[in-house]
């Protein structure tokens, strides 16, 4: 029973940041979207983990792991995000065309 509230609150997560990732132009809410999914998909692994093997450590251990990833992640996101808008006053994605090139 509460394996499957975990993962219906994962899923709920996972869908509220595809959204927001998919419908944004602003960099920063993308990201913010994109955050939303990974922290659902952490959310659904931890609930697995505890629900096959409640004593081991392991799981526990990838699950923080991942949070550490994602810390690191978003944080240098967030720095190459305002790096740009500095360099070049682009905060959203239509106008950030120029950079392919």
């Amino acid at each position: 029973m509460i394996l499957e509230l975990f993962l219906l609150l994962a899923a709920g997560l996972f869908s509220i940041g595809l959204y927001g990732a998919l419908s944004q132009q602003s960099i920063v809410m993308i990201m913010m979207g994109i955050e939303l999914m990974i922290g659902a998909v952490i959310v659904a692994a931890a609930a697995l983990w505890h629900f096959l093997a409640p004593a081991a450590a392991s799981g526990q251990v990838i699950v923080v792991a991942a949070v550490v990833a994602m810390a690191v992640e978003m944080a240098m996101g967030f720095a190459v995000t305002t790096a740009i808008f500095r360099a070049r006053r682009v905060d959203m994605t239509d106008m950030a065309e120029d950079l392919k090139g």
